[in-house]
């Protein structure tokens, strides 16, 4: 499998984790600016290896960068991202390349926290770079939205199971989403060494990339999205061939569906993390336009 993911700016530190695994929690507030430009960043505080860059972007959205400053996470560290889109701003978080999860000093696993809280009127777009399970790792990933009754919330959550020719490590996902104090999706998703029939043709079937992209709009409750096929499952070539040809491992396939609730999911399966992308992509426009 052949990953197209880019490259962090910042090259790695060489800081030994210590022996029980590192503890470290970035967090981002934006805040509207009164004077009605960009939203302001009263906070933007990286740790440990979670380093955070503001960059500058078209538009009032205030952007930033999450660069990897060391290798994580490792077996044992604890590393949380905490990001806030006060009332009335727009937030992007973007990655610089992707996170890969490694074997540790120790044998316990690695937890990694996502805790986004978006308010009225506020939009956050959560897009980070894929997460890679790479051999011997194990690691539990949370993330938990918070939304007040009138955010816009666009998430998209990729993970790749093993480096190019290897195996994948452990990887235990869940993702909580409450809109106005109420549950609008709760799933929890097992690959790798102890999950059982994680690679079969009812779950994966071979595939090695999976994603997501949750779209979350109050205009959904007058417009919901039309269920549709993407990729393969549409019979269509979503890496630019011939509908109906097919290359080594196919283009992937998943589906876009409304949700009981202004909302919408698409879920994604391919061989590989280029072609994963482009099939969310494809979801990301239906929604869009939805």
């Amino acid at each position: 499998m052949t990953l197209a993911l880019p490259t962090s700016v910042v090259p790695p530190q060489t800081v030994a984790a210590p022996a029980a695994g590192l503890r470290a929690t970035a967090r981002i507030v934006a805040r509207a600016d009164e004077g009605g430009g960009t939203a302001r960043l009263p906070v933007l505080d990286g740790d440990g290896p979670l380093a955070l860059r503001r960059i500058r972007g078209p538009g009032r959205e205030a952007r930033v960068c999450v660069v990897g400053a060391m290798s994580a996470p490792l077996g044992g560290d604890r590393l949380a991202i905490e990001a806030t889109a006060e009332a009335g701003t727009a937030l992007q978080v973007t990655a610089a390349a992707a996170t890969v999860a490694l074997p540790g000093r120790t044998a316990d696993h690695a937890t990694y926290d996502v805790r986004l809280t978006v308010g009225d009127g506020a939009r956050l777009d959560w897009l980070p770079e894929p997460l890679i399970s790479a051999a011997g790792s194990a690691l539990r990933m949370t993330t938990t939205v918070e939304l007040a009754p009138t955010a816009h919330l666009v998430l998209r959550e990729e993970q790749v199971l093993g480096r190019s020719g290897e195996e994948t490590g452990a990887l235990r996902s869940r993702l909580i989403v409450r809109r106005g104090g109420r549950t609008l999706l709760d799933q929890e998703t097992a690959y790798g060494p102890g999950a059982p029939g994680w690679d079969t043709s009812a779950v994966l079937d071979g595939h090695r990339a999976l994603g997501q992209l949750l779209v979350v709009k109050p205009e959904f409750e007058q417009c919901p999205v039309e269920v549709r096929l993407l990729g393969d499952a549409a019979g269509e070539r979503s890496d630019g061939g011939a509908a109906g040809e097919r290359s080594d491992g196919g283009a992937g396939q998943g589906v876009l569906a409304q949700l009981a609730g202004p909302a919408a999911l698409a879920t994604a399966v391919a061989p590989d993390a280029l072609r994963l992308r482009r099939l969310l992509d494809e979801a990301a426009r239906s929604a869009a336009a939805g």
